[in-house]
């Protein structure tokens, strides 16, 4: 395969995945074995600060924000942080005297 070739089936499978998320339907599955992957933990951490479109849209789907032990006035980085989800949500646990940085 050529880079190009490469980069076009890159392309290709995340435009499919930013298709399903425009109508509706998230591109991860809803939990794996281990408790910590899966679209249905964003549910499970009691967050609802996030919008249903960022969640959906989220690609990563590691949902880091369920282990993660964020206090008051931390600074978070979020690299590869898609449509933002998981910094809205951080934003929120680190309050006004944190920082919640993305970045795609």
């Amino acid at each position: 395969m050529t880079v190009e070739q490469v980069r076009e089936t890159v392309r290709e499978k995340y435009a499919a995945a930013a298709v399903a998320a425009a109508t509706g339907a998230g591109c991860c599955s809803p939990a794996d074995e281990t408790g910590v992957f899966g679209s249905s933990l964003y549910a499970q951490t009691g967050e609802s600060g996030a919008p249903d479109s960022a969640v959906n849209a989220s690609l990563g789907c590691g949902v880091p924000i369920a282990v993660a032990d964020l206090h008051e006035g931390e600074v978070v980085l979020d690299l590869g942080s898609g449509a933002g989800a998981d910094v809205l949500i951080s934003a929120r646990r680190v309050g006004p005297t944190g920082r919640a940085i993305g970045s795609t």
